[in-house]
C-alpha cells in the first residue's frame, strides 16, 4: 500500500488537530503596537490532570520511501509540533480511536512554518523530519498516567511512505 502525500491545510487536518500558523490567520497588535499576536492557534488539552510540558525535539531525517511500521497516540493531552529549523516535514496521521488500520492513515507535507497540534488520542507517526536535523518545539501532557500507546503494523501489512 502507498500513500499519497497531501498539502497541509487546516481543513484537511481539521479530523486530526489543529494546524498551527500564521498565515491567513486573524492577530491583534500588543505591546504599544509592535507585536502582532496570533491568538488561540490550537487546542491545549490535557486529560485525567496532570500539566504541560514544553519540549525540544531534534529529528534525523529517515530513509525514504519509509517502511511505515507502527503509530503512536497519546489519549491523556494532546501534543504540538512547531518547527524551529526551515525544512519541511511529513506528517502521518489517522483519527482516534481504539485502533487503527493502514487504510485508515493519512499523509501530509508540512511547510516549514505550520505547526500541527495533535488532538487526544489521535493516531500519528512519529516526527518525520526532510531535508536535515530539524528541531521542534513540542507542546504536550506531562504527569501521572502513562501518555503513548504504540500500535506495530503486524509484519505482513506494508506500507510505504513515497515522498516524491
Amino acid at each position: 500500500m502507498k500513500l499519497k502525500v497531501e498539502p497541509l491545510t487546516k481543513e484537511a487536518f481539521e479530523p486530526f488537530g489543529d494546524v498551527i500558523e500564521t498565515n491567513g490567520t486573524d492577530y491583534f497588535l500588543i505591546n504599544n503596537g509592535s507585536t502582532r499576536r496570533y491568538h488561540d492557534l490550537a487546542k491545549v488539552e490535557l486529560l485525567d490532570g496532570g500539566h504541560a510540558l514544553i519540549n525540544i525535539f531534534q529529528a534525523t531525517p529517515l530513509d525514504y520511501p519509509l517502511e511505515v511500521k507502527l503509530v503512536e497516540r497519546h489519549p491523556r493531552g494532546s501534543q504540538a509540533f512547531i518547527p524551529l529549523s526551515k525544512n519541511p516535514y511529513l506528517v502521518l496521521v489517522a483519527k482516534a480511536g481504539e485502533t487503527v488500520e493502514p487504510a485508515d492513515l493519512k499523509a501530509f507535507i508540512a511547510k516549514p512554518d505550520q505547526g500541527v497540534n495533535y488532538h487526544a488520542g489521535t493516531w500519528h507517526h512519529p516526527v518525520l523530519a526532510l531535508d536535515g536535523i530539524s528541531d521542534f518545539l513540542v507542546v504536550d501532557r506531562g504527569g501521572d498516567g502513562d501518555n503513548c500507546d504504540e500500535l506495530y503494523f503486524s509484519n505482513d501489512v506494508k506500507i510505504e511512505l513515497d515522498r516524491t
